[in-house]
This record gives C-alpha cells, structure tokens and sequence, in this order.
C-alpha cells in the first residue's frame, strides 16, 4: 500500500524566497532519492508562514530506503545546511497518510 509523506513547514514570513530556493533543491533531489514528488508548495495569500512538501513511496520500506539515500546525498546534505544556516524553518511536522478511495 502506497504511503504520502505530507510536510508541513513553519518558516519565517520574511525569508519566503530562502524557502523556494530549498524546495526547488527538493525537487531534484528527492525523485533521485527514490520517492515520487507530488510538490512543494509555499505561502501566496492568507497564511504567510504555513508552506508544504507532499511526495510518495510504495510502501514503509521504501520510505526507510529512501531516507537511507537521502542521508548520503551530497544535494541533501548541502539543502539540510542551507536550511540551518539561513534559520528560515522554525519548525517542521511529517504526517504519513495511505489513499482511501480508488479515485
């Protein structure tokens, strides 16, 4: 069974373009680590501090290969330093979520 991995950032309002920039990292990234990308999808009206990552993988297993990968990924690693040296994350949830429906 498919699982969705939904991120939900908090990111300072202020540093909204040093968020595009580490999505647009991601986007490259994660599909070479082995999930696939849904998106990455930042603040444009109302909230401005709520911005999120969706990508898929077949099963728990996968999702542990893939972080495994991700952990050794030069790209990864210089987008985690990124982020923590620009502080523009102030805090990051995961949710894992399976598809009800066939539709």
């Amino acid at each position: 069974m498919a699982i969705t991995c939904f991120i939900e950032y908090h990111i300072e309002p202020t540093q909204r373009a040093d968020f595009a920039t580490y999505a647009r990292a991601w986007g490259e990234i994660i599909p070479d680590c082995g999930a696939d990308l849904f998106g990455y999808f930042g603040p444009h009206e109302g909230c401005s501090e709520t911005a999120y990552g969706v990508y898929t993988l077949p099963d728990l297993a996968s999702y542990e290969r893939y972080r495994a990968r991700l952990a050794e990924h030069p790209g990864a690693q210089a987008n985690f330093a990124f982020a923590q040296a620009r502080r523009f994350l102030r805090r990051e949830r995961r949710r894992f979520l399976v598809k009800d429906s066939a539709g």
